[in-house]
């Protein structure tokens, strides 16, 4: 495949993967109609399992083998599956799909913040902390606390960020156990979305035994939620990380925020102003900022050529 054919390639797998993630919040609004916010995360889990399950028969791949594998797989199901999924579903009971998927863009802002937390973020710039206090406050005027936002409201929005937050500490995670350890990513994400389910199904008797409501649009919200927004969704994820790479993969982010609100405002009527617009803005620039490296500042970049002209002199 040439050049040019491999990035159009590229960009067809990024835009149907941001199309596909970006829809989940909407697809959460929906199923909540007929389910509760524990149920929703099971049938997702579920769903999502089963369709790449099947994948997996006609690969004839077999799921990860060994009590170490399992264990990790069951820490990065809680972390990046069980706990978000339900704490998504938890916000959307008094958020907007839209403004969800503002605030699942705070996902690198909390992967950073934890990097410096454990040290494994040593270039912690200016410019990049500068970054991170940006994004956060690009989630204040998203809510703009001096309008008096109910509090119902700041709970649910709080619960996104914990989810955000909790995809994080899995991302990280999965990186340093799972990701390029010798198993095949389309067995390692069924693998890990059975577990997820696993530990979903512990929760039914706390907020589990809800009845059904037999809501058409809900019902068909959650099997596309399932298949397509979990389960394709978590494939390609591993699909693009493994073929264009982690940067590449992580440009999916930018585009979410713009999906989820389109949608919410199309298909569901929600409101999108102009304030609401510029912290969305504010929280991209500074996701952005934050993955700035070393040598894309300036300052650095005149403060390593000046060190290595010292050292040529010398």
């Amino acid at each position: 495949m040439n050049g040019a054919a491999g990035r159009t390639s590229a960009l067809v797998r990024i835009g149907v993967l941001a199309l596909l993630w970006g829809s989940t919040f909407l697809w959460i609004k929906l199923a909540l109609q007929a389910l509760s916010p524990v149920q929703v995360t099971l049938a997702r889990c579920l769903l999502g399992a089963g369709s790449l399950l099947l994948l997996c028969l006609a690969a004839r791949q077999r799921l990860p083998r060994g009590r170490a594998v399992w264990g990790h797989l069951l820490m990065a199901a809680f972390w990046c599956n069980a706990l978000p999924f339900a704490l998504f579903s938890l916000g959307e009971q008094t958020v907007g799909s839209g403004v969800a998927g503002m605030l699942n863009a705070t996902t690198p802002l909390w992967s950073f913040l934890l990097g410096i937390a454990v040290g494994t973020e040593r270039a912690v710039h200016p410019v990049r902390l500068g970054g991170l206090l940006l994004g956060f406050g690009g989630v204040v005027v998203i809510f703009a606390p001096w309008q008096g936002v109910g509090e119902v409201a700041w709970a649910g929005a709080l619960a996104i960020l914990a989810a955000a937050a909790s995809y994080a500490v899995g991302f990280a995670y999965m990186g340093r156990h799972l990701v390029g350890k010798g198993h095949v990513t389309l067995s390692l994400a069924t693998a890990q979305l059975l577990a997820a389910g696993g530990l979903t199904a512990l929760w039914l008797p706390i907020g589990g035994t809800t009845p059904v409501r037999l809501h058409p649009a809900g019902l068909v919200a959650v099997v596309i939620l399932g298949v397509f927004a979990t389960g394709i969704t978590f494939h390609l994820t591993y699909q693009i990380i493994a073929a264009e790479g982690a940067t590449n993969a992580a440009t999916v982010g930018y585009l979410l925020p713009v999906v989820s609100v389109g949608l919410g405002a199309v298909v569901l009527g929600e409101p999108f102003g102009l304030r609401v617009a510029l912290g969305m803005v504010i929280v991209l620039v500074g996701v952005a900022l934050t993955r700035r490296r070393p040598r894309d500042v300036p300052e650095l970049r005149r403060e390593n050529a000046e060190a290595h002209k010292n050292r040529t002199v010398a």
